[in-house]
């Protein structure tokens, strides 16, 4: 079990909280826990309740999607620093659109999305940080599924 200070020490390392004043790391230290997934294991799946946020330490995370008639379709590979889960952030979404599985072992920190979104709501300046980061992921998520899209056509035109 990771100490409150450790757990500090972490998120310095993190590029998405390096505008943080210590006071913030130290709430987020509060709300973060690190846990470990084994190769194979889901995080979460597809349709599941909207949960906590991730943000992977190391390993590799597969997010799939269900296509009907077509099983399951990869849709990104999630690599240290990225942030998965990151949708529990938004008002709008109440279920998860994919399903995370560890392609290796995999560490990663988990933070508490209701709590976030509190503090975030109470300290405008954390929520404008923590909301910057999610739009960009949201846009590189966004790109990422149009140059897939594109690919499969220009690859299997019809």
């Amino acid at each position: 079990m990771f100490r409150q200070a450790e757990l500090q020490q972490i998120l310095q390392t993190i590029p998405w909280f390096l505008e943080l004043s210590e006071s913030q790391l130290e709430g987020l230290a509060n709300i973060a826990s690190v846990q470990h997934l084994l190769e194979g294991e889901a995080l979460f799946h597809e349709g599941d309740p909207e949960g906590n946020t991730y943000i992977l330490l190391d390993g590799e995370l597969g997010l799939d999607i269900q296509i009907p008639g077509r099983d399951k379709v990869r849709i990104f590979t999630a690599e240290p620093l990225d942030i998965v889960g990151w949708s529990s952030l938004t008002p709008m979404v109440r279920q998860r659109t994919a399903t995370a599985v560890a392609l290796v072992d995999c560490n990663y920190l988990e933070l508490d999305s209701n709590n976030l979104s509190q503090m975030c709501e109470e300290d405008p300046s954390l929520g404008f940080i923590i909301m910057k980061r999610i739009s960009n992921v949201v846009a590189s998520r966004l790109l990422t599924t149009r140059i897939q899209l594109m690919e499969q056509l220009l690859h299997n035109p019809e």
